[in-house]
């Protein structure tokens, strides 16, 4: 493990870089705030867990050595995402001050960052082709993959959280200055 710090530095790479659950955090911090992000960000740093637990078993051999396999994956993932956007954009208008202070239930956020960590090829192909080579096998296992897959999932809610901040400040910003404007 004496590349623990490069698997940090490659780990920050992957979640900073945009994929479905960093639009996910956009959409629900704009929507409903930092706060009202939260849920989805812990369903997607929960479903790191799962999906590095199946990469670290025979399924994940099979999803590694078998293209139909990974592509049906890839194409159920794709299918979730579609379900979101056609979801989002069927969803009834609001006014900006309404979505400020918009409800949304957390379990209901959950649930859809799990389902989508789970069906996300990123985070799969993650697991299953750079997580391996950060484990030292000669030593042992359990220990190293929960440090690994702790971290992993640490980053992912701190760089979502920035990700929530950053839209919801900007999207304020956008407002006040266009609601100013606009008197």
């Amino acid at each position: 493990m004496g590349s623990y710090l490069l698997f940090v530095v490659i780990a920050i790479a992957t979640v900073l870089s945009p994929g479905p659950g960093v639009m996910l955090t956009l959409t629900n911090a704009i929507r409903f705030g930092v706060s009202g992000a939260f849920g989805g960000i812990l369903g997607i740093a929960f479903g790191t867990f799962i999906v590095a637990g199946i990469s670290a078993t025979s399924l994940g051999i099979v999803l590694a050595t078998s293209a139909t396999a990974f592509s049906i994956m890839k194409f159920i993932g794709a299918a979730y995402l579609i379900y979101l956007g056609v979801k989002l954009w069927r969803s009834p208008v609001t006014e900006i001050e309404e979505a400020t202070t918009a409800a949304r239930s957390r379990k209901l956020q959950f649930l859809e960052g799990l389902t989508l960590q789970l069906t996300n090829p990123k985070a799969v192909f993650f697991f299953l082709s750079v997580f391996p080579q950060f484990i030292d096998y000669s030593t042992e296992f359990v220990g190293q993959f929960a440090l690994l897959v702790v971290t992993y999932s640490a980053l992912v809610v701190a760089i979502h959280l920035l990700y929530a901040r950053l839209a919801r400040s900007a999207w304020l910003a956008f407002f006040r200055e266009r609601w100013a404007v606009s008197q």
